[in-house]
C-alpha cells in the first residue's frame, strides 16, 4: 500500500527541511511527498529543490492558491497513494516507525482510517513538549461531545475523500473539524486508534495565533456543529474545555 503525504507551504523556509527529512527517514518506504506551495518568496523552494535532487518520491507544485485548505485539496487531487495523510510544513513525524505503524493497521484489519496522539512542541527545541493531545478509541457518540482526533495524525484511505469530497473553503480555520465530523458520523467507515505519538506540532498554529483567530475558530466550530447535527453550544464548550488536560500530561 502506498501512502501519499501532503505538505502545504508558503514562506516555510525556516522549518521545511526538518519536516521533509522526518518523512524521508521513515523505515516504510512506499510513500510519496506532495508539496503544494503558494508561490513562496523566501528560501522554501530552494531548500525543497535541494532535496529533490536526492529523492525521486518528492513532487512540488508552486502556484497561487486560496489558502491552506485550498492547497490541501490540490494535494488530495494529485495524490496517487492508497492512503492520504498530512504533515504540515512546520511539523514532524514523531519517529522513523510512524508510517510502518500506520500501514500495519491498514494491512491487518478492515480499517478506513487511523489516528494517534499529537505533541505540541517548542519551535526550536522539538524535544520540549508543551501540550500532549492524547486521543482515544473511536465511539460514535464522541462526536456529539465535541471530540475529534488531532487532524495531523489522521490517515485515511483515498476512498473516504472520494465519498465525502474535500475541505470546505467557506471555513478559514475549522474546515478540518468539519471534514472529520462528517466522516466520523458516517457509520460505513471503520477507524482505529494507534496509542502512539504520530506527529510533533510546533506551537503557534493559525487557530490560536491571536484572540481574533480564537474567536473566528469558535464561531466556525459552532457552525460545523450546527450544520452537521452534532450537538449545540454544550458540544462547543466540551470541545474547548477538553483541551485543558492536554497541558497536564505534557511529556
Amino acid at each position: 500500500m502506498k501512502i501519499s503525504i501532503i505538505t502545504a507551504t508558503f514562506n516555510s523556509g525556516k522549518f521545511i527541511e526538518s519536516c521533509i527529512k522526518s518523512i524521508l527517514k521513515q523505515n516504510y518506504k512506499k510513500f510519496e511527498i506532495i508539496i503544494i506551495d503558494g508561490l513562496s518568496t523566501d528560501s522554501t523552494i530552494k531548500k525543497i529543490k535541494t532535496l529533490l535532487y536526492k529523492h525521486n518520491n518528492i513532487k512540488i507544485f508552486s502556484e497561487k492558491d486560496l489558502g491552506i485548505y485550498h492547497a490541501l485539496n490540490k494535494g488530495i487531487e494529485k495524490a496517487t497513494g492508497d492512503i492520504i495523510g498530512f504533515v504540515h510544513s512546520d511539523d514532524l513525524l514523531y519517529n522513523k516507525n510512524v508510517l510502518s505503524n500506520i500501514i500495519d493497521v491498514f494491512k491487518n484489519s478492515n480499517i478506513d482510517g487511523v489516528y494517534g496522539d499529537l505533541q505540541y512542541v517548542e519551535k526550536q527545541n522539538t524535544n520540549k513538549v508543551i501540550r500532549y493531545w492524547k486521543s482515544k478509541d473511536f465511539k460514535p457518540n464522541l462526536i456529539n461531545k465535541g471530540w475529534t482526533p488531532p487532524h495531523p495524525t489522521l490517515y485515511l484511505k483515498k476512498k473516504v475523500y472520494e465519498k465525502h469530497g474535500f475541505f470546505d473553503l467557506n471555513y478559514k480555520i475549522s474546515s478540518d473539524y468539519d471534514f472529520m465530523t462528517k466522516i466520523f458520523k458516517d457509520n460505513t467507515f471503520n477507524f482505529k486508534y494507534i496509542p502512539k505519538v504520530i506527529t510533533k506540532m510546533r506551537v503557534g498554529g493559525i487557530s490560536n495565533k491571536n484572540i481574533k483567530n480564537v474567536l473566528i475558530k469558535s464561531l466556525e466550530d459552532y457552525k460545523v456543529i450546527y450544520r452537521n447535527g452534532s450537538g449545540g453550544i454544550i458540544t462547543l464548550l466540551r470541545k474547548n474545555t477538553s483541551k485543558i488536560k492536554q497541558f497536564i500530561k505534557n511529556s
